[in-house]
């Protein structure tokens, strides 16, 4: 693109990958602006990170909104009053709709390696419990694109992550996240270089744009 991709960043949260998001922007190495931060719960600490920035953010409470339809029209009259390109999921622990206009452009940060210890209620904490209840000697991180299912879409990028016989869930949760600040400015990175092509459940990575 010729031009930063417009971001809107969704979130439940402290909003420390968006925190990441937000400096790895600033050194140059994400072709990409946040232009808006949306959050469905009051006092998430990811607003007050994009407010100090400057970046308009909002909470879109889910607990006022219980009908997921109208939630989402709140969030999409949010996202098309912005003008947002892209969005992506930062610990968002409500339901997103596509509704068209966000498929293939909305990607979902998960902590472990998908198709393993993922979809309805497998977040933040309760992931690394099932990882390290289970005896798993791996878990890791996933950047992918959002469909209609929870933890679903065709997965853009995977990082692996030992782990320790010692392991807390602080600890493991630790290094997961660590995985999560590499792979979503490269995942985000790739999209507006234009260098994704799904092709069934398979995300492709072209060497440069345009090319195989």
């Amino acid at each position: 693109m010729s031009r930063p991709l417009r971001v809107g960043v969704l979130l439940s949260g402290e909003g420390t990958s968006l925190e990441n998001l937000f400096e790895r922007i600033e050194a140059g190495e994400v072709p990409a602006e946040v232009v808006l931060v949306l959050s469905s719960k009051e006092g998430a600490g990811g607003l007050a990170r994009a407010g100090r920035r400057g970046v308009p953010a909002l909470a879109i409470p889910r607990r006022q909104h219980p009908d997921v339809d109208e939630f989402n029209d709140c969030l999409h009259e949010q996202l098309e009053k912005h003008g947002v390109e892209f969005v992506a999921l930062l610990g968002f622990l409500s339901p997103f709709q596509l509704r068209g206009r966000f498929a293939g452009r909305a990607i979902n940060v998960h902590p472990a390696l998908i198709p393993a210890f993922c979809g309805k209620g497998f977040y933040g904490r309760r992931v690394h419990e099932a990882v390290l209840e289970k005896g798993a000697r791996w878990s890791g991180a996933t950047v992918h694109f959002v469909d209609d299912e929870y933890d679903h879409g065709p997965i853009i990028v995977q990082q692996p992550v030992e782990v320790r016989d010692d392991d807390s869930v602080e600890s493991l949760a630790a290094r997961v996240q660590a995985a999560e600040r590499e792979l979503l400015p490269k995942a985000i990175r790739l999209f507006a270089e234009g260098r994704l092509e799904v092709v069934g459940q398979r995300v492709r990575i072209r060497a440069d744009s345009g090319k195989e």
